[in-house]
């Protein structure tokens, strides 16, 4: 038998790394307040299986006073072979006709235990009209009936099926818990592990207690394992670089960079994986960072720069080439999305202010001071049109990374009124050395004096200006992680 299989939790108290699900799981179950449908969500690996067969148990028992048939049905639950418990797979049950089956045989009551359970693993793999044809039966199911669906993709999962649910959102497994589970079978199983190796199996699982369980299972074999043989085993992932790396930008040794560069690619690393552990490390001192009461202005815009680089790494034809250009950007403080787009934006604002200016000039023409090249029309859409130029002029970077997120609104005279999503990037366009150094760009293209008024999207409700740097930046991420 597998190790997994072997050590995977029978009860609540065995479950590892999701203590705020099982400890409102095991509430609900003392004051009988079970909901007749659940749903887990979260990363593959993290026991939203093992924790909905734990519940299972429950409910299935929760009505026999016969301690005896208690203990038949829990075996049976954990041979897999109770017939009042239906585990479903529905990467292999997604049509409707499969569904209409199920919810025919839901009519029939119990066989042996108090209830009937029904665990659809991946339900987000079920065809929308398996989804409808499941609804009504959430909606008003049997008395005896309970439903627990698991998905690694809760955004496939339809809004009418999630409200039906009491859901449960799965965490990754802390790498300390990790360490300490696979430190726990090692001892019961005889096998002997550096602790070294230990850290490097849980952080190649990346929050997955299954997979590192499995990896563990990989190398039991050998008398002693260290943490080169699990390298070998899953090769290098990048997480020794990250040090060297951060060191090399803070002495801004470019040499040293495309050293480290060049033996990932040697090593075959994988450079985004490379890239999220470097974001890791960075987000880690920017929570220490803000806790001192610290600038978190070059922490930002560092991670502003590395998002950018993880978007383009994985289609670049050279990704090398987009990490070399991102880590050198950060020794610069011109970020490598700016540099790469640079030409375009400066041949925008040259076709912007060109429409004065003849094909040719004389020599004598070639003197005309700048003042007295005709600037652009002032209008709500020549104001958009030029915003990217705008943008491209504007320092610092902090700035720079809050004006990207408003909008140009209206404009109505003289006054310029752009449109933030949160109050914290309003608050930082509008400080006074801020909107200035925004209105002195307005005005050198424009030819003009204008105002700049920030405001708050409307629809999206009004945020406090304590709104941290950390939540906008998690907000960004979000398309990465």
């Amino acid at each position: 038998m597998s190790l997994y299989r072997k050590y995977r939790p029978k009860t609540f108290a065995e479950v590892v790394g999701q203590d705020h699900i099982v400890t409102t799981l095991e509430n609900a179950v003392l004051q009988r307040k079970l909901a007749h449908a659940y749903l887990f969500s979260g990363p593959r690996g993290t026991g939203k299986t093992s924790i909905a067969r734990i519940l299972a148990k429950m409910l299935l028992t929760k009505e026999l006073t016969d301690e005896t048939i208690q203990k038949q049905v829990i075996k049976a639950v954990e041979e897999e072979s109770l017939v009042d418990l239906l585990e479903i797979d529905a990467a292999s049950y997604t049509q409707v006709d499969n569904i209409r089956d199920l919810i025919e045989k839901i009519q029939f009551s119990p066989v042996v235990a108090s209830a009937k359970v029904y665990i659809i693993d991946e339900v987000h793999m079920l065809s929308k009209s398996a989804f409808n044809a499941l609804l009504k039966t959430l909606e008003e199911p049997p008395a005896y009936a309970y439903f627990i669906l698991a998905t690694t993709e809760l955004h496939k999962v339809p809004a009418t099926i999630q409200s039906r649910c009491q859901r449960f959102p799965f965490r990754h497994v802390r790498e300390e818990d990790i360490i300490r589970h696979l430190q726990y079978i090692a001892d019961q199983e005889k096998i002997t592990i550096d602790r070294a190796a230990l850290r490097a199996i849980a952080h190649h699982a990346q929050g997955g207690m299954r997979d590192a369980i499995s990896l563990l299972d990989q190398l039991r074999s050998i008398e002693k394992i260290a943490v080169e043989h699990v390298k070998e085993r899953i090769g290098e992932s990048g997480h020794e670089y990250v040090e060297a790396l951060l060191e090399a930008i803070g002495q801004s040794d470019k040499k040293t960079i495309l050293d480290v560069v060049h033996r990932m690619e040697e090593a075959g690393v994988a450079l985004d994986m490379m890239l999220r552990q470097l974001l890791q490390q960075i987000r880690l001192e920017l929570h220490e960072a803000i806790e001192q009461n610290i600038s978190t202005e070059r922490l930002t815009n560092m991670l502003e720069i590395l998002l950018e680089a993880v978007r383009d790494v994985r289609i670049a034809p050279v990704p090398g080439l987009v990490l070399e250009s991102a880590l050198l950007s950060l020794c610069e403080g011109e970020s490598a999305p700016e540099k790469s787009v640079k030409r375009k934006k400066e041949e925008q604002k040259k076709e912007t202010v060109s429409a004065a200016a003849p094909e040719k000039t004389s020599p004598a023409e070639s003197t005309v001071p700048a003042a007295s090249v005709e600037a652009p029309e002032l209008s709500l859409e020549s104001v958009r049109q030029i915003w990217p130029s705008i943008l491209d002029e504007v320092t610092p970077a902090s700035v720079k990374m809050s004006l990207k997120n408003g909008r140009v609104l209206a404009l109505r005279e003289k006054t310029v009124t752009i449109s933030f999503a949160s109050a914290f990037h309003r608050d930082k366009v509008a400080t006074t050395e801020a909107s200035r150094a925004i209105e002195a760009v307005l005005e050198k293209i424009f030819r003009r004096q204008l105002r700049m008024e920030c405001i708050v999207d409307d629809e999206k409700g009004q945020k406090t200006a304590s709104d941290s740097a950390l939540v906008n930046l998690a907000e960004a991420a979000a398309e990465i992680f």
